[in-house]
């Protein structure tokens, strides 16, 4: 069973068509990362997929399911945007009112024990220290904050996990850790997680598979080696040359420079 299917989905804003006739899949419990320039169209799949816009044309399936009138609270998806979107008000848990933590699980009605023990479990889970509960999030780093983000999307698990550029207000040594807590994190939830950036080393790092897109299309499909090896065509050829190397989490490196890319039409 496919976790998420899109089939030939548009999608058009004023005069510029943002995603052009895409399809793909993503498999059952697979780290999937589409990849690609500014403006190309990947956070708006993400948008679509999640309920936040409609389609133009074209169908989303979630574990087989059409969900294309299906509101977003519905889908079984979870989002973390770039900006973070944190309740600026709230604190990070508050045992005894709304905070960003533990907002979905007073929306969903769960008892205030349960509450505490969920999120207790995620807090260890993401790495938040409970000396940040107390506090509001213009009073955490931009690390603290993704980090709050990521714990909220999991305190109910999803059936699909969405990030739009997760990473990038971070500097490096937290963007780094983060990277790797969040593959971890999916690694214990065995959620279908899309990922989005325009940083190849990171999709390289994390995915299963990734989706190479350029002006709202998909260029290439395949697993981070596949793609590296036979890059499709000459897009994808060089947008792995621009990014000098590929670091992988388990230590290797692969200098692309070095390496011959024959390109096919």
């Amino acid at each position: 069973m496919a976790g998420v299917r899109v089939e030939n989905l548009t999608k058009t804003f004023d005069r510029v068509t943002a995603v052009k006739n895409v399809s793909f899949e993503v498999k059952n419990e697979e780290f999937f990362v589409l990849v690609g320039p500014n403006g190309c169209g990947k956070t708006t799949i993400l948008r679509l997929i999640a309920g936040l816009i409609n389609p133009d044309s074209g169908n989303i399936y979630i574990k087989d399911r059409l969900v294309n009138d299906v509101k977003p609270a519905e889908r079984g998806v979870s989002m973390v945007f770039q900006g973070y979107a944190l309740w600026p008000h709230m604190k990070v848990f508050d045992e005894k009112a709304y905070s960003n933590l533990s907002f979905g699980l007073r929306i969903q009605k769960y008892l205030t024990e349960r509450i505490k023990g969920v999120v207790g479990k995620v807090a260890d889970q993401v790495g938040i220290e409970r000396k940040l509960f107390s506090r509001k999030p213009d009073q955490l780093s931009a690390g603290e904050k993704q980090k709050v983000a990521v714990g909220r999307a999991i305190t109910i698990p999803p059936k699909v996990f969405l990030m739009d550029e997760p990473l990038s207000n971070l500097d490096p040594p937290s963007r780094l850790h983060v990277m790797s807590e969040i593959k971890r994190i999916h690694d214990e939830m065995k959620t279908t997680t899309i990922y989005v950036t325009q940083n190849l080393v990171e999709a390289m790092a994390m995915a299963n598979r990734i989706a190479v897109m350029k002006e709202g299309t998909i260029q290439q499909v395949g697993t981070p080696e596949q793609v590296c090896s036979h890059p499709a065509n000459d897009f994808v050829a060089d947008f792995i040359k621009y990014h000098d190397y590929l670091y992988y989490l388990h230590g290797r490196r692969t200098k692309l420079t070095n390496k011959k890319l024959t390109s096919s039409a």
